[in-house]
């Protein structure tokens, strides 16, 4: 169970109860955060109460975390030896028992409209990919999550290649840090405006990580983003939600792609387990927590002849009815042996428009870096994979080429 986040007075020190209450809710943090081959804690790994615990069993005031995650975070400092508002005896200590380690950037890709897209390196060898979608007065970063996915969503390239492993908080949020340092490297002017965990991955099959990644994209110390400006996106981990409404106000987007459990079962298979009623109740339990001025997103993927009938965008008006929401319609990015194809321009805009005739709110999100296989649903990355799902699709790739050449 991550830490909560506590407001501590950065002059003051931690009292014993709150180190209790910490050490209740985190047992084991340097275990849990260490990269057993060294032997040191690598700090991308902890929000600031994780980082007022660490820096309290050193016999430090809580202000060392201010001061650590500006250094990070704000000026993009990982060398403890120029971090000199900290004592060189504290340096020293830093050194020998933690890190502030980064995967690498192994391949960048520039698109013709300008988005940009990284291939990083994490662990086991395996490659995930991070996406930056510039707009108007925006930047959007669309980070991962895991490497590859547990789920197997039909229409989407990343569950294909299977499942190795989740992300740890420190290569979740490196991947802000170091597009956000590339950004300065290029001479832009705007930095990233928006984090939505949208790429590789399950987020809330990955709680943990991604809370305290999280923690830290909204942290003033760190990124200092809205909350409405940093999204988590689930398929439907119902519990999860639930747990999440705990811990953070996080904005929450749900992948619901069918106006009905039949067709979801098929589409998006965790529906089996959570079926739409029970997705949409945990939905309006989040909203609880929010706030009447805020709103979820509701993610729907158009898939010709399969849910982008008026009659669909009817029974997905009512299925949504009395909840806070608005409509992200997204037309199918196609990619190999998929089985689906991207709607005419016309049937989106009059599946969109039957919805805003409803009184809903609802965008259509412009397909962006489809050149460099950028776009949503189209992430790969390089997984080794723990299961057999990247084996059959890519049997199946092969055999659609063989049928097509023959």
């Amino acid at each position: 169970m991550r830490a909560e986040r506590v407001a501590v007075d950065a002059n003051r020190t931690v009292s014993d109860t709150e180190k209790t209450n910490l050490l209740d809710k985190k047992t084991n943090l340097l275990d849990k955060k260490t990269n057993l081959s060294v032997g040191k804690t690598n700090l991308l790994d902890l929000n600031r109460a994780d980082l007022d615990l660490f820096f309290a069993d050193l016999g430090e005031r809580p202000y060392r975390t201010m001061q650590i995650m500006k250094w990070i975070y704000h000026r993009g400092v990982i060398d403890f030896a120029l971090m000199t508002d900290l004592s060189k005896v504290l340096r020293a200590r830093l050194a020998e028992i933690a890190e502030i380690r980064l995967p690498g950037i192994v391949a960048e890709q520039c698109s013709v409209d300008g988005t940009r897209k990284w291939a990083i390196r994490v662990g086991n060898g395996n490659c995930v990919e991070t996406v930056l979608i510039p707009g108007s007065g925006r930047n959007t970063l669309c980070v991962s999550s895991q490497v590859g996915c547990m789920l197997d969503c039909r229409f989407c390239s990343t569950g294909k290649q299977g499942f190795n492993g989740n992300l740890t908080a420190a290569e979740i949020i490196a991947q802000v840090w170091l597009v956000q340092r590339r950004l300065q490297e290029l001479g832009e002017a705007q930095g990233i405006t928006n984090v939505v965990l949208m790429g590789m991955g399950e987020p809330l099959l990955n709680f943990d990580a991604t809370v305290t990644a999280t923690d830290l994209m909204m942290d003033d110390w760190a990124f200092g983003l809205s909350k409405r400006r940093v999204t988590i996106s689930t398929a439907g981990v119902v519990p999860a939600i639930y747990e999440l409404g705990k811990v953070t106000d996080v904005s929450l987007a749900v992948s619901l792609h069918a106006p009905d459990n039949s067709l979801r079962n098929e589409l998006v298979p965790i529906n089996r387990k959570y079926p739409i009623e029970e997705l949409l109740e945990a939905c309006r339990h989040y909203l609880d927590g929010l706030g009447e001025r805020r709103s979820i997103t509701i993610e729907y993927t158009l898939m010709k002849g399969v849910n982008d009938s008026l009659e669909q965008a009817d029974a997905v008006a009512g299925l949504l009815r009395g909840l806070r929401c608005k409509v992200n319609l997204i037309p199918f990015n196609p990619f190999p042996a998929s089985g689906f194809e991207r709607p005419e321009t016309e049937t989106v805009k009059a599946f969109q428009n039957r919805l805003m005739n409803h009184g809903y709110a609802t965008m259509l999100r412009t397909t962006r870096g489809e050149d460099i296989d950028a776009a949503c649903g189209q992430l790969v990355g390089a997984v080794e994979d723990r299961t057999r799902r990247q084996a059959r699709y890519i049997a199946r790739v092969q055999a659609q080429g063989a049928t097509e050449t023959a």
